[in-house]
């Protein structure tokens, strides 16, 4: 039990690592528009599946909190959904800005390491169990967020991109087939690449 603790914490340690460097880096919030696409969900789906729940939920928490760095140090004209801290035009972000900046990311953790001992409990192949483990993460991350944002800023959030309140629905909608459906992709390719290369480890751990 010693040694598989250890193992975990050095790997979530290089995950963690890992969103520090992406939060730094381009990749981590890519700017498109008003909008941001990421790969930050990736090392926490990853974290989820070769550690368990726990271990991707605290890295959930990490890419949540880089959100609203992020969003605080280097904001665009949407970031008050992001961040208490930050005010865009005559709108400011408040308690619900953390609320959407941090429990979708939390729940990836949790939704990913579920979706994953769900399959293998029912013997579904190991690539699939991941695929899908991936897929459920990235589109809890996409769904929850915008989600979050049309409940709690939906015309706040419509006047920044210049549009209608009727609007936003469809534009929002777009983004899911756009930016998630291609987030998510990446999403499992790469954690299907990352899971095979440590299927050691994730056949050591428990989920």
């Amino acid at each position: 039990m010693r040694s598989n603790k250890t193992k975990n914490l050095t790997l979530f340690a290089f995950f963690l690592a890992v969103e520090l460097l992406l939060l730094f880096t381009p990749l981590g919030f890519l700017r498109i528009g008003p909008l941001s696409a990421t790969l930050m969900h990736i090392p926490v789906i990853i974290a989820a599946l070769t550690m368990g729940w726990k271990y991707g939920a605290a890295l959930g928490l990490v890419f949540g909190l880089c959100s609203v760095w992020n969003a605080t140090f280097a904001p665009g004209i949407t970031s008050f959904c992001f961040s208490p801290f930050i005010t865009i035009g005559n709108v400011s972000g408040n308690f619900t800005s953390l609320i959407i900046a941090l429990v979708p990311r939390v729940l990836i953790g949790l939704i990913s390491a579920w979706i994953y001992t769900l399959c293998k409990n029912k013997q579904i192949n190991d690539n699939i169990s991941v695929s899908l483990s991936a897929l459920a993460g990235s589109f809890t991350n996409t769904l929850l967020v915008l989600g979050m944002i049309y409940l709690f800023f939906g015309t706040h959030y419509a006047a920044a991109l210049n549009i209608s309140f009727d609007a936003l629905l469809g534009v929002l909608m777009g983004v899911v087939f756009s930016n998630g459906i291609a987030e998510a992709i990446i999403g499992c390719i790469v954690t299907l690449m990352v899971c095979k290369a440590l299927k050691p480890l994730r056949g050591e751990t428990k989920m």
